[in-house]
């Protein structure tokens, strides 16, 4: 029997590796090898010689570990899975810290030290769990291979052009550090979509748009990737092609090496050296929350099928306050006169409004009480705001309106003021939005 947990360090213990999985799998011996070098972290046999010295010791490489924990359930089964990779460089000259979660499957995760990844939220399978660390996997060797890095926030006229893209799918935005080039990486589903309408967009704006051969990070093997970027900017666009479709392929769970434990038992990376590193290691989803003085968890008998453990002040605001917030903030987001940015945050802060007013109101809300008219929807509605909410400063009244509400009825804790200050973010945009005009 194959022991999962063996890692081999040298080209040498790759190859005993193969040779015992070749016996115990039916293989053939290349298969074998990639098979062992995957369980070494690499993304196959040739990807492992690349970090060997000549004596086959593997020397020039970071090992990053990605670990998730799950809850099944149908099964009530719980688990751990941890996969290594091993990188060229340090994951943060790959990307910048504030960046990991802008990538697809690294939501929620935290780098708790420099070799160890770990999800806070609580997959619902151990198959999820395991194509969330693949999904991982692939963003991590996508921005290894072409140095490009998520793009955050809102750029009004790449994103003007790229919403224009015929039967974009799974769409995500990056950048190049060394050129500030923006890139759009479309991965749409097969079969692949009208060449000629994506080939008119591309000439209408003087874009470059290809296929790459990689099977791309969203969906391998059942999406195609393409990239595109502005053509007028002398960027090396066929360089970057060039790059993607060096990739290796891309892992999914039908490759699997990593390791699987059947308990939600803390797994503690090589660099987790003191106790503080210990504690940083454990995955949130797996800490049972209580109620404190201030604060309460949303789901306090149970862990939240999204793995987090979410918190809420312990007060209540009454209903008919939350009507009237959320009217304000649905009017501010209809207003002309904001900055886009001020949608990131205030969508933000409605959904979780939305979320405490659910749970202060839930066997009490009238009868035919319509919860989701109250933050969304109601766009006909009879809104007095609307005609409030058309300069900048009124906007800003509004938002200094919604924070006292809201401090007036919560008490002062960490969950609170989280809102608070995404609201004071939502009035700095627009007043320094407001001094450029008045400048102009």
């Amino acid at each position: 029997m194959l022991n999962k947990l063996v890692r081999p360090t040298t080209i040498v213990g790759i190859k005993r590796l193969a040779n015992q999985i070749k016996k115990a799998q039916t293989v053939k011996l290349h298969q074998a090898l990639d098979l062992a070098s995957q369980a070494a972290g690499f993304d196959n046999y040739k990807h492992a010689q690349k970090f060997a010295d000549q004596t086959g010791r593997i020397v020039r490489s970071y090992p990053l570990y990605i670990t998730q924990y799950w809850r099944d359930q149908d099964t009530y089964k719980v688990g751990r899975e941890t996969h290594l990779i091993q990188l060229a460089k340090p994951l943060l000259d790959i990307c910048k810290k504030t960046e990991l979660k802008s990538v697809n499957g690294l939501g929620g995760s935290r780098l708790v030290a420099p070799d160890h990844l770990v999800s806070d939220m609580l997959s619902h399978s151990q198959e999820f769990a395991r194509g969330q660390i693949c999904k991982s996997v692939r963003g991590i060797r996508f921005m290894e291979h072409t140095g490009l890095r998520p793009l955050k926030g809102h750029h009004e006229n790449f994103h003007d052009i790229t919403r224009e893209l015929p039967s974009t799918d799974h769409a995500t935005d990056w950048y190049d550090p060394q050129s500030g080039q923006l890139i759009l990486i479309d991965e749409p589903y097969e079969p692949a979509p009208n060449s000629n309408d994506r080939a008119q967009w591309a000439d209408k704006h003087q874009w470059h748009l290809r296929k790459a051969k990689w099977q791309g990070m969203y969906y391998p093997y059942s999406c195609d990737l393409y990239a595109a970027t502005d053509a007028n900017k002398g960027y090396d666009f066929d360089t970057l092609v060039r790059k993607i479709d060096a990739i290796p392929a891309p892992i999914v769970t039908s490759d699997w090496q990593g390791e699987s434990t059947p308990s939600h038992e803390t797994f503690f990376s090589p660099a987790a050296k003191t106790k503080q590193d210990q504690r940083r290691a454990k995955s949130k989803a797996t800490i049972y929350a209580l109620p404190s003085k201030s604060t309460m968890p949303y789901r306090p008998y149970s862990l939240d099928p999204s793995g987090f453990h979410r918190r809420k002040p312990r007060g209540k605001m009454p209903l008919e306050t939350h009507i009237e917030t959320g009217q304000i903030i649905k009017a501010i987001l209809q207003s002309s006169a904001k900055p886009f940015d001020v949608n990131w945050k205030l969508n933000s802060v409605r959904s979780t409004l939305e979320d405490w007013m659910s749970i202060e109101y839930r066997d009490t809300f009238p009868e035919d009480f319509d919860v989701i008219a109250v933050y969304y929807d109601g766009r006909n509605e009879a809104n007095s705001y609307l005609d409030l909410a058309t300069t900048a400063e009124a906007l800003v009244g509004l938002l200094e309106d919604v924070k006292k509400s809201m401090e007036r009825y919560y008490p002062d804790c960490d969950p609170l003021r989280k809102q608070v200050s995404a609201i004071t973010r939502c009035v700095k945009i627009i007043n320094q939005e407001l001094s450029k005009s008045q400048a102009a």
